[in-house]
């Protein structure tokens, strides 16, 4: 599976590891991802996500529905069917 959040569109990122001696090697810094179900109360249903804890923090504050909606509303496609 990739590690894309469905809603904020982060994915895994390239840089180094810095060693004390200062020596470089590539690594990956990965979002972290996590699969959830959410109930939306507007629609009665559950929908599952897979987004990242930044997400998900937000759809505390917000709510799923209307954090979905205010993506769309600035053009973001989520992809998320209700």
């Amino acid at each position: 599976m990739s590690k894309v959040c469905k809603l904020t569109g982060k994915k895994p990122i390239s840089g180094n590891n810095v060693s004390h001696s200062n020596r470089k090697t590539k690594r990956r810094f990965v979002p972290n991802i996590q699969k959830k179900k959410f109930f939306v109360p507007e629609t009665g249903k559950f929908v599952t996500l897979r987004i990242s804890t930044n997400a998900m923090r937000t759809i505390n504050k917000l709510g799923v529905y209307a954090y979905v909606k205010k993506l769309e509303s600035k053009g973001i496609e989520t992809g998320v069917k209700f």
